[in-house]
């Protein structure tokens, strides 16, 4: 009972957590993959660190978008009803200005009246009866006009009162209706950048995933060239089933989940760890100097696709144009010739079963060819990129560099 509510509290508190929790550990997964990566192919791990970048962008403008539709589902009602209620004030505001201006209009005709009556009843004039009768008259209008007066007045001050708090209404109205098209044309905003994302997302993908097929394909070749030449063996069986997980992985169209984070898919990798011995000879030469280390030996999992592969040989790009390449030990060349892949590859034999591989060699010297018996600092090649080398002793593979450093 207590590992089934343990089991039960585990779920929740995994479905409960924060997109931002999840969002703060895609940046950690980041961080740490471009400083284990990196030195493995610079190329490929900046196109990878774009990816997973890319793949964040999308899910922040995922919440964005989310929590925007939420705002404007709820205040959609809301939002008609204030429009409506806008027409009907503007309606109410038309008609209580033509009545203002209505009153306006009395208002002056009896405020003239009454100053006219005034300057007549201030007027000095006989004293009969007749003119006392005018003059009760006149004051009786007097009387009549002011009381019209003030009750103008009274109503041009009430209007006004409305006429502002109508006016405030109508702002708060305009204001409301106004920030929700903000909100709309800021989601459709959001959903242009996240469709343009989404494309450029798709793309970088597609473009990695050729360099990967390209790096793997050159593993592949090479391996295959090392087992007909039996320096290695391949185990068709495990061969195969590592062929149809690289598939399965290359085959996952999902780009990225509103919910969830991309994750490195455990899809089985491009080959099985392979048996490895330790260097135990004297330090020797490298095939060139100065060199940069572009791809390590080793086991590493691709960040996108999740497949694991083990790199058996390093690559060392040359600081300069044209680098000569020079044979490490002093063997026999068992092989020298251009691949459909590798470009141009030597392979010498040296004692103790020790075999060392110089692929993608743009040229390869006039002199090197099979059977050849050469001398350690012999020149064997050119590179125009970068030297693939790799190092095997009767069927186990060496960390190349561990032979000069």
């Amino acid at each position: 009972m207590k590992s089934l509510f343990g089991i039960l509290f585990l779920v929740i508190f995994i479905y409960g957590a924060n997109i931002d929790d999840k969002i703060e550990k895609t940046n950690k997964k980041i961080e740490n993959f471009s400083k284990s990566y990196t030195s493995l192919n610079k190329k490929m791990a900046s196109t990878a660190k774009a990816i997973l970048n890319q793949k964040q962008i999308l899910l922040k403008q995922q919440k964005e978008l989310k929590i925007l539709k939420e705002e404007l589902k709820n205040k959609e009602k809301s939002y008609k009803v204030n429009i409506e209620k806008l027409k009907e004030l503007k309606k109410s505001q038309d008609k209580l200005q033509d009545k203002q201006n209505a009153v306006k209009q009395e208002l002056v005709f009896v405020i003239a009246k009454n100053i006219s009556l005034s300057v007549i009843l201030s007027e000095e004039s006989a004293v009969d009866e007749k003119s006392l009768i005018e003059f009760e008259v006149l004051q009786k209008m007097m009387e009549k006009s002011n009381k019209k007066a003030k009750l103008l007045n009274e109503q041009f001050f009430s209007n006004s009162k409305r006429m502002d708090n109508l006016a405030h209404k109508v702002t708060n109205l305009e204001i409301s209706i106004s920030d929700m098209d903000k909100k709309r044309k800021k989601l459709v905003t959001i959903q242009e950048k996240n469709k343009k994302s989404l494309k450029m997302l798709e793309l970088a993908k597609s473009n990695y995933k050729k360099e990967l097929k390209k790096l793997l394909n050159k593993q592949d070749a090479l391996k295959k060239a090392l087992a007909k030449l039996n320096i290695i063996k391949i185990d068709e069986i495990k061969k195969a089933k590592e062929l149809k997980m690289r598939n399965k992985a290359f085959d996952v169209t999902e780009i990225v989940s509103n919910d969830n984070l991309p994750k490195v898919k455990k899809h089985g990798s491009s080959y099985q760890r392979v048996k490895t011995r330790r260097y135990i000879g004297k330090k020797t030469i490298a095939p060139f100097t100065p060199y940069i280390i572009t791809k390590k030996y080793g086991t590493y999992t691709d960040p996108i696709y999740g497949i694991k592969v083990f790199n058996e040989s390093i690559s060392l790009k040359s600081k300069k144009p044209k680098q000569k390449v020079k044979t490490v030990f002093n063997g026999k060349v068992i092989y020298a010739d251009k691949t459909a892949v590798l470009n141009n590859m030597v392979i010498i034999e040296h004692r103790n079963g020790l075999h060392t591989i110089y692929a993608n060699l743009s040229k390869i010297a006039p002199n090197i060819r099979k059977g050849r018996k050469v001398r350690k600092g012999t020149i064997i090649g050119r590179i125009d990129d970068e030297l693939i080398f790799e190092v095997t002793q009767k069927s186990y593979h060496i960390n190349p560099i561990r032979l000069f450093q």
